[in-house]
Order: C-alpha cells, then structure tokens, then sequence
C-alpha cells in the first residue's frame, strides 16, 4: 500500500475560487481503480493550507493517477491560483493496525 501526506497553501483571496476544482479532483480521485483513500482538509488554525492524505492500493495506481486528465488540469489550476509550499511525502506500508 502507498500513503501520500502532506500539506499545500492558497492565498487566502483565492480559496474560494480553488475550491470547486479541489471537489472536481477529489471526486474524480475517488472513483479511480486503486485509489482507497483521498482527503483534503483546510487547517482549523491556519485557513490558508490544505493538508492532504491519500491511500493507494498499488505504486502502479498512483502513477496511473498523475497520468488523469483531472490532476494535469488541477496541475494548471493550482498554479494559477497561487498553490505554493506543496509538502507531500510518499511512504510505503502494509495494512496498519488499529491504536
């Protein structure tokens, strides 16, 4: 299993207008073959950053995923809204167990 976790930043002044592409991706993601988990949330302390948790079956699924036209489009969104300080870590797993 894959794990993604990491965070980004909008400018305040365009969160508003990156959300409706953030819910397109997120949608999309969702329905991908090999995606088991995918989050974003805004930070209750810090309403500019978006933290980011992802759950892939397979390294093959998450390849896959950054070929979709929904993440090159969010690629040219994101940019033109101001996306800065991405910070995502990949890390390799197996099940986990519960605490």
């Amino acid at each position: 299993m894959i794990i993604l976790i990491g965070s980004f930043r909008f400018p305040l002044e365009n969160f508003e207008a990156a959300q409706p592409m953030m819910e397109k991706v997120i949608a999309a993601t969702r329905a991908e073959d090999g995606c088991l988990m995918y989050a974003y949330s805004r930070d209750l302390l810090d309403p500019s950053l978006v933290r980011v948790a992802e759950k892939w079956r397979d390294r093959a699924a998450l390849d896959a995923h950054f070929q979709t036209p929904h993440m090159k489009e969010w690629a040219v969104e994101r940019a033109s809204l101001g996306l800065s300080e991405r910070d995502i870590k990949v890390f390799e797993s197996d099940e986990g167990v519960a605490v």
